[in-house]
């Protein structure tokens, strides 16, 4: 029987798959999928499943109503959103800077 073996490299990543092994029973794959892919601590979790437990989907498609501009990188654009940031840091530091100068020349005299 042959069994597919996820792993997890470090707490809280994504599971990846790790490979294919070949055993007569769960017993045997998890021995190997630990043997494999845990001996020298490169997962931190594995997970074993029979190949006939993982369903291909062969045409994913999604509606158009979800396909949303937030869903990707360039939906929004970062540089507007830093420029008026920016822009607004510098306008309170000048008030500030601004509100500080009579105390300042009341503090000389």
């Amino acid at each position: 029987m042959i069994w597919e073996v996820f792993r997890q490299e470090r707490e809280g990543q994504p599971f990846q798959h790790g490979g294919s092994l070949e055993a007569p029973n769960l017993e045997f794959a998890e021995a190997y999928a630990v043997e494999f892919y845990g001996r020298r601590a490169e997962s931190v979790a594995l997970w074993v499943v029979p190949r006939e437990a993982i369903r291909e989907i062969d045409e994913p498609y999604v509606a158009d109503v979800f396909d949303r501009d937030y869903r990707r990188v360039d939906g929004y654009s970062l540089k507007v959103k830093l420029r008026e940031a920016r822009d607004r840091a510098s306008a309170k530091s000048a008030v500030a800077l601004s509100a500080e100068e009579p105390d300042a020349k009341a503090s000389r005299e």
